[in-house]
């Protein structure tokens, strides 16, 4: 709210590259970025944008114990540097290269004012802002999903979304509810959940361990943008 070997699309230096899809063509709901989240990875594959499969994809959560995390840039925010405290934030990373090992990854991100798509590392210097000081109990956690696993696993019923008396606390999408391939109803919760304990000791080969994980592997700043621009080469060892 406010398992295959994954693939690199690559491309020579002189080769041009199609114009990105208009923001507009998304599926939006706001307060429901997880669904916002899956829709956009299923569009992205349809429009041709990714691997036909949505290897190169990776559905990003980001939350912490306290669920209180700081972004900027984002749509929701009345302030002029857009900031704004979610309870958590869910975006797409996608990972590409451009000749000669260049890493252009990009973030897919319906709620930021960033260009759509966003350079990864524009993301989060602009959006994350990770040498700002900040009080810990808004240090930001990272849960990675590979997109093929969060498209067959994940469902919502959306009852976070309903207070005691349940009423909805935002209008909900005029779609049906998720369900997961094996008829699950409802686990949004266990890939929200997450504080520092669950963040990666070892991080070594987390490659492999992303695509067995259904609900992905937790991470902290720099292990994220270790695993992207270190680790992660676009093929499983």
């Amino acid at each position: 709210m406010p398992i295959s070997d994954p693939v690199i699309i690559s491309a020579s230096p002189a080769e041009e590259q199609p114009p990105p899809p208009d923001i507009s063509a998304f599926t939006h709901t706001p307060c429901y970025c997880e669904e916002n989240a899956y829709f956009l990875c299923k569009n992205l594959c349809r429009m041709g944008v990714t691997d036909e499969e949505s290897r190169d994809l990776f559905v990003v959560f980001i939350s912490n114990e306290d669920r209180r995390i700081p972004l900027w840039h984002q749509k929701a925010s009345s302030r002029t540097d857009g900031l704004i405290l979610w309870d958590y934030h869910v975006i797409c990373i996608q990972v590409k290269s451009h000749g000669r090992g260049n890493k252009l990854h990009q973030v897919w991100d319906l709620d930021t004012t960033l260009p759509f798509p966003v350079p990864l590392n524009q993301y989060i210097m602009e959006a994350v802002r990770p040498s700002l000081p900040l009080d810990p109990r808004f240090t930001r956690i990272f849960r990675v999903v590979h997109a093929p696993l969060f498209l067959r696993c994940f469902a919502s019923d959306r009852r976070h979304m309903k207070d005691s008396d349940g009423h909805w606390m935002s209008p909900p999408p005029t779609y049906e509810p998720i369900i997961a391939e094996d008829g699950t109803l409802h686990n949004l919760e266990q890939y929200i959940q997450m504080s520092a304990k669950d963040v990666v000791t070892n991080s070594g080969d987390l490659t492999n361990r992303i695509q067995m994980e259904r609900f992905g592997v937790v991470m902290n700043e720099m292990q994220l943008e270790e695993f992207f621009y270190v680790q992660y080469d676009g093929h499983s060892s």
